[in-house]
């Protein structure tokens, strides 16, 4: 399982349940690299899309207390997401928010693709500092380059202890 987002310089995801910036290049990364995998997700992210409808081409797993009606499937505590996660392969298994979701599956990931950008984006929601977390190694980081009028740089942290599931 990788974990899969865009920050912002404090460690910021989003703001208002919407993304801070608009980034085509970041867009068509997450896209390029979910399409055809499973995305792992709580309900304010499935309701942050447009219509509330979930993402297309790939298996939407929603993690909430209550069941979500829409083409995905519901779990809904760690027990019944990890039971769903095993009958794909790890690597085609992608967390994509939001903030208590990050929190609670980051440990348990093997990979962050961490797109950074290089602005401050008044973000509500937070993940963990990465950078500051012994746990995670930084183990590639592109040149940078221009999106949208923003400084981004694709990455990958290393989780050097993921946590079995």
């Amino acid at each position: 399982m990788r974990a899969i987002f865009h920050a912002d310089i404090k460690w910021g995801i989003g703001r208002k349940n919407g993304l801070m910036f608009s980034l085509p290049k970041d867009m068509k990364f997450f896209r390029e690299t979910t399409t055809g995998k499973v995305v792992v997700m709580g309900l304010n992210t499935l309701r942050s899309f447009p219509g509330g409808k979930p993402l297309k081409d790939r298996t939407n797993i929603v993690l909430s207390p209550e069941d979500v009606k829409e083409d995905v499937v519901t779990v809904h505590n760690l027990e019944e997401l990890f039971a769903e996660v095993k009958k794909y392969p790890a690597e085609e298994v992608f967390v994509i928010g939001g903030a208590s979701v990050y929190r609670a599956l980051l440990p348990y990931c093997t990979e962050a693709l961490v797109t950074k950008v290089e602005a401050e984006g008044g973000a509500d929601v937070f993940v963990p500092d990465l950078d500051a977390d012994p746990s995670f190694s930084l183990t590639r980081e592109s040149a940078p380059e221009e999106d949208n009028g923003y400084t981004i740089r694709f990455c990958i942290y290393r989780n050097l202890s993921p946590k079995p599931y």
